[in-house]
């Protein structure tokens, strides 16, 4: 993603304490999500003036929106009590950036055409600030060429595309086109991604390296072992970690998701490429959050052509991946290193056990399996250090990512002396 746009924000000298951010909302399903949107954007010090076109207000109420952004809502051009008080013109004058989220096929094609047909579109064209618009519509209409063809023409006239996200949407399909994360929005519009952070974040001048997603070991060059990773948790905590304020690394794996903006996306398939790329940028890395779910173990002879099928059984000999996460933890200037552990039974044990042999400073335990874990939008997880413990009951990933950051801050602190950063809880102690 460019960030050019809305980077204009902080280049013109605005910090995050003054930012009024107009947020712009259609009719679609996702408009549910806004009034977590606005809190969002409130927790991070905008100020938030909504206008609503008249289909959103089909999904989410006036009533809601101006309780969570403190403002009247406006939604008519024509609102004489509301133009003698802020005229839309002073309002387009007023905004920082203008958000629209979420962003239908409809809006978009208004937008590219010029439309001025309501109030949102009219600030739109009346506006000198930067544009970004969080697309969420079914991936069929994602997909279609003139939705497309708008999106070309926006990025081109310098709108930011705040995704759209791959995942399963309202209509029970899967695909491109799912409206981000409102957390996930809110740190695109407030993070070091787009025009650096004018605040110091607790990991501000800190290089994080994370790995996230499955690793792919070919069989031959039509199939391989692969597992059920989607990648969200790694990719969650990449977003939160360059909230605040770290230069991440994400070396991922095979995923279907957006990319992160402003970070360094490091795309690998197998095991030992995975172990290549850390290693290739763990130098200059503060923390280590290997997130993936690499495979434990690679076909000794990947075919060079497709095995055909002849026999009844095939008999395929595996032997061990390389471990990215413990040739890390071994190195004799380690930085910080957190792992995962997925397990399907005796989660706490596994956990506690791969956390001392691989000498690791922090690890996060969850129980996978029977729709858990993995390909979820939600998770629940035990993390683990020495000398004390942490359970964090089912919640959103993006709220776990934001979570696990703060204990890898206090780990951080605890452990490299800084008297900046806050301690750890005080904890029962391992067993």
């Amino acid at each position: 993603m460019d960030a050019g746009g809305l980077a204009i924000a902080w280049a013109n000298g605005i910090s995050c304490d003054t930012m009024n951010v107009l947020l712009g909302i259609t009719g679609g399903i996702a408009a549910y999500k806004t009034p977590e949107l606005v809190r969002r954007l409130r927790e991070r010090g905008a100020d938030v003036q909504i206008v609503m076109t008249a289909s959103a207000a089909e999904f989410v109420t006036e009533t809601a929106l101006q309780a969570v952004s403190g403002r009247p809502i406006r939604s008519n051009l024509w609102d004489k009590e509301a133009e003698a008080s802020m005229s839309h013109i002073e309002l387009a004058r007023w905004a920082d950036v203008v958000l629209i989220a979420p962003a239908t096929a409809e809006i978009m094609a208004r937008l590219a055409s010029g439309a001025a047909a309501d109030l949102l579109t009219t600030l739109c064209l009346a506006t000198e600030a930067p544009i970004a618009i969080a697309p969420a519509m079914n991936h069929v209409m994602w997909s279609n060429p003139a939705v497309q063809s708008n999106r070309k023409t926006l990025e081109e006239r310098g709108v930011q595309m705040l995704g759209p996200d791959h995942g399963s949407q309202a209509c029970g399909e899967t695909g491109a086109g799912r409206m981000l994360d409102p957390d996930d929005i809110a740190a695109l519009v407030f993070g070091p991604d787009l025009g650096g952070s004018v605040t110091e974040g607790a990991l501000s001048g800190k290089t994080v390296l994370v790995t996230a997603g499955p690793t792919r070991e070919p069989i031959d060059p039509v199939r391989y072992i692969t597992n059920r990773s989607s990648g969200k948790m790694g990719y969650a905590i990449a977003r939160a970690a360059a909230a605040e304020g770290a230069k991440v690394i994400l070396v991922s794996g095979p995923v279907n998701l957006a990319e992160p903006a402003g970070i360094d996306v490091v795309r690998v398939q197998t095991a030992e490429e995975m172990y290549a790329a850390t290693h290739d940028r763990i130098g200059d890395v503060d923390i280590f959050i290997a997130a993936a779910a690499v495979s434990d173990y690679r076909p000794a002879d990947a075919r060079t052509h497709q095995i055909k099928k002849s026999e009844e059984t095939m008999h395929i000999e595996l032997v061990r991946a390389k471990d990215s996460l413990a040739s890390v933890a071994a190195l004799d200037a380690a930085p910080i290193t957190v792992g995962f552990a997925a397990e399907t039974e005796n989660v706490r044990d596994y956990a506690l056990g791969k956390l001392q042999k691989k000498k690791l400073d922090m690890i996060v335990a969850n129980r996978v399996g029977d729709d858990r874990g993995f390909d979820q939008d939600d998770n629940a997880v035990d993390v683990f250090w020495d000398g004390g413990e942490k359970a964090f009951a089912e919640t959103a990933k993006t709220e776990l990512a934001r979570d696990i950051i703060q204990l890898v801050v206090a780990r951080c602190a605890a452990t490299r002396g800084s008297d900046t950063q806050p301690a750890l809880p005080k904890l029962h102690a391992i067993d």
